[in-house]
């Protein structure tokens, strides 16, 4: 915030100088908040389509699930999703977009190894199977979409909050102040060379 300074022209280049700054920093808070809104749109855009698909992916997932549960017993079907290991092929990387971290999810895209064998289940349950990896790869995506949405919407807030007050506190305030002490440089300088102009008269 502004505070009163007295009217020299030291303070007034102060001054200048502060509220030029202050202009510039809004104008690179302005592109920031644009460039991440636009990030944001087009995030949200992409997890539309991301979450039509897990929901049409999960109703085929399901289905099939239901397929190999009728062919092969509830029992069984339990019996071997217990073979299933802990999966451990995701990883997370970071990107800056105007210095908001937005994370990368990656998850291992090999071909499938069932850890059963073809005797012991049947090509429902190898369906059922594709589906929910295609589901978990689905997820992850939206998951990663998700924490940058939420991401950018808080830093996009943060700079609003910081180009308002740059716009509607400082920005003003110092405009007021390099008009004041302008006119009272000015005042100074009339009264001044009124005064010399009776003396050089006397």
């Amino acid at each position: 915030m502004a505070k009163t300074l007295a009217p020299t022209k030291g303070n007034l280049m102060a001054a200048k100088n502060t509220l030029r700054l202050s202009k510039q920093g809004y104008e690179m808070l302005d592109k920031k908040r644009n460039i991440l809104i636009r990030e944001m749109m087009s995030l949200i855009e992409e997890a539309k389509g991301v979450e039509a698909r897990i929901e049409t992916v999960f109703a085929e997932a399901y289905h099939a699930l239901e397929a190999a549960n009728i062919m092969s017993g509830m029992d069984r079907v339990q019996d071997l999703a217990h073979t299933s290991v802990i999966d451990e092929s995701i990883t997370i990387n970071l990107r800056s977009v105007m210095g908001v971290e937005i994370p990368m999810i990656s998850i291992d895209d090999s071909p499938l190894k069932p850890m059963y064998s073809f005797n012991s289940a049947n090509s429902a349950f190898d369906e059922a199977l594709a589906r929910f990896v295609e589901v978990k790869k689905l997820t992850v995506k939206l998951a990663e979409i998700e924490n940058s949405v939420y991401r950018l919407a808080v830093n996009i807030k943060k700079t609003q909050k910081r180009a308002n007050a740059l716009q509607n506190i400082t920005i003003p305030a110092y405009e007021k102040m390099v008009k004041d002490i302008q006119n009272s440089l000015e005042e100074k300088d009339r009264e001044e060379h009124s005064r010399l102009k009776i003396i050089k008269e006397r």
